[in-house]
């Protein structure tokens, strides 16, 4: 199983972060990132219901002729009490959420309830697709937090993807998974 977070957004205050979309250089990124020698592996596509991933997925399903599956679990983490955070205090406000895992920071939902809901929506992904190489599509910090769980550790923003705008990737078949960047 594979987890791809996606790359980089339009930020736009005025439009609901869960619809952004990739901003041309996200797309780019992952046009790039088909030519991934595992990619050709994937049997399904799992992606979340925010406008980002699912641009992101299309383009996978698109290049490898499949039907993308969504699921709202694999969403990002709830940042519904805030919104639009400008890069300071979004960064600031994210350190918070890694750092106190059973607390809310700034009404986000905490880590550790965000963690059981992504860790729960993988295994029913790979329920689901007992047989075949799935791709989940989603998102950095949700992504940070099924690898902490993953690797049997805390959860911790050192876990959390490259600072490059996104579309990184694990696969969970790796004995000690960490994030690749995706157009390498």
């Amino acid at each position: 199983m594979y987890f791809l977070s996606h790359a980089d957004v339009v930020i736009d205050p005025e439009i609901p972060i869960t619809d952004w979309c990739l901003s041309e250089r996200g797309r780019e990124r992952i046009v790039a990132g088909l030519m991934q020698p595992w990619l050709s592996s994937v049997t399904a596509i799992w992606s979340s219901t925010e406008r980002k991933a699912l641009d992101t997925a299309e383009i996978l399903a698109d290049f490898l002729g499949m039907e993308v599956q969504e699921r709202a679990d694999l969403g990002e983490n709830d940042r519904s009490s805030t919104g639009y955070l400008p890069r300071a205090e979004f960064e600031k406000t994210a350190h918070a959420f890694f750092a106190n895992p059973d607390r809310s920071a700034r009404g986000w939902a905490p880590a550790r309830v965000e963690q059981g809901r992504i860790v729960s929506a993988f295994d029913e992904v790979r329920r689901l697709e007992p047989n075949g190489t799935p791709l989940i599509v989603s998102h950095g910090a949700v992504g940070a937090l099924l690898l902490a769980h993953l690797l049997d550790q805390p959860i911790s923003r050192d876990l959390d993807q490259l600072a490059n705008g996104g579309g990184n990737w694990f696969s969970a078949f790796d004995p000690s998974p960490s994030w690749k960047v995706f157009d390498d």
